[in-house]
């Protein structure tokens, strides 16, 4: 691993990512990227009793299905980086409990998926991991309640307001394979 510069590293041997899903809420499922999610739900509480209920399952879902899309076990999965918009990465901990794997919180707001996929790269490149699981989400309306306008005030949104995904994307990152993340930056 080499340093080059203040803020970029030159991977010898840069991680792969192996399987990408993602689930969203009933409004992006109605945009025009509808058919890159791996789910539109119809129903923003999906069930659940509350915003921040719903978002656990949305997380926990996603994660779910991209390790079953990897075909690897949990149990081969080194590490988790995962985080959202609460206090305490709260949905993620909650929602990824249950996989028994070190679970690292990360929270940078919109950049949350990229920290992780940044992290977990360099975990691997260290080769302290073989394969890593990156995830974020958030929920419009608990969103709204953690930095906004709690939409039980029934405050008025002007039309030009910032609107929070209600989503999850989760990735499984390994050691080695054709999809090198290396070489994915350089044709996208």
């Amino acid at each position: 691993m080499k340093r080059v510069g203040n803020q970029t590293i030159m991977f010898d041997t840069p991680p792969t990512l192996l399987q990408t899903a993602s689930i969203v809420g009933p409004k992006e499922g109605q945009g025009p990227l509808a058919k890159y999610f791996d789910q539109c739900l119809e129903d923003e509480f999906w069930g659940e009793k509350t915003w921040e209920k719903a978002e656990s399952k949305i997380i926990k879902e996603t994660v779910n299905s991209v390790i079953t899309k990897a075909g690897i076990a949990a149990e081969d999965i080194d590490y988790c980086f995962a985080g959202d918009l609460l206090n305490q990465c709260i949905s993620s901990s909650f929602g990824l409990r249950e996989l028994n794997i070190p679970f690292f919180g990360v929270f940078g707001a919109c950049s949350t998926f990229v920290e992780s996929l940044c992290l977990g790269s360099v975990f691997i490149e260290s080769k302290a991991a073989t394969n890593v699981l990156c995830a974020t989400s958030s929920h419009f309306c608990s969103a709204e309640k953690q930095f906004r306008f709690p939409l039980e005030l029934g405050n008025q949104r002007p039309p030009t307001s910032q609107w929070t995904v209600t989503g999850s994307g989760a990735a499984v990152l390994t050691a080695s394979g054709e999809r090198s993340l290396y070489y994915l930056y350089y044709t996208w």
